[in-house]
């Protein structure tokens, strides 16, 4: 398994770039397997004007809820680790977004997905779209979301 690390918007006025440790934390949680329950967590790194780079993924705790086809992330640990790095940095490693699994190939967002993204960004205190990442088994989808509607997907660039 292989996920591209770097990614645009159609317009290539936003650039993202994953750290190779994101990566594999994502390919470490694939739902390769009929018994693999979804996964997620916090996304974290720092902004370059429109750009970001994801440094860090969470991974999921003993108190998020994992199942099949859902993933619960419960504020306990991933707040923790976002505000360690947010102080260790002096405020340049912050939050960014979330991302969580999919038993699908290539996937799409749920409309729960859609609906707990435009939540999430809504409370940003920088107001700035929320990423979010889904890991599927054989590619990612990313979007920079708003707080209401659809936002921005981003495509791989080799």
């Amino acid at each position: 398994m292989q996920f591209l690390n770097s990614w645009a918007t159609n317009d290539k006025r936003t650039l993202l770039h994953f750290s190779m440790s994101t990566l594999e934390i994502f390919c470490q949680h694939v739902q390769a397997s009929d018994a693999d329950c979804e996964a997620g967590g916090l996304l974290l790194g720092s902004v370059h004007g429109s750009h970001m780079l994801v440094e860090q993924a969470t991974v999921p705790t003993a108190w998020d809820k994992r199942f099949r086809y859902l993933f619960e992330r419960m504020p306990f640990g991933h707040e923790a680790i976002a505000l360690s790095r947010w102080t260790t940095s002096q405020g340049t490693i912050r939050y960014l977004g979330e991302w969580h699994t999919h038993p699908e190939d290539h996937p799409h967002p749920s409309g729960l997905d859609r609906s707990e993204w435009n939540r999430l960004s809504a409370k940003r205190r920088d107001k700035r779209p929320m990423l979010a990442v889904i890991v599927g088994r054989k590619s990612l989808y990313v979007e920079l979301a708003p707080s209401s509607g659809c936002g921005s997907v981003l495509t791989p660039v080799e």
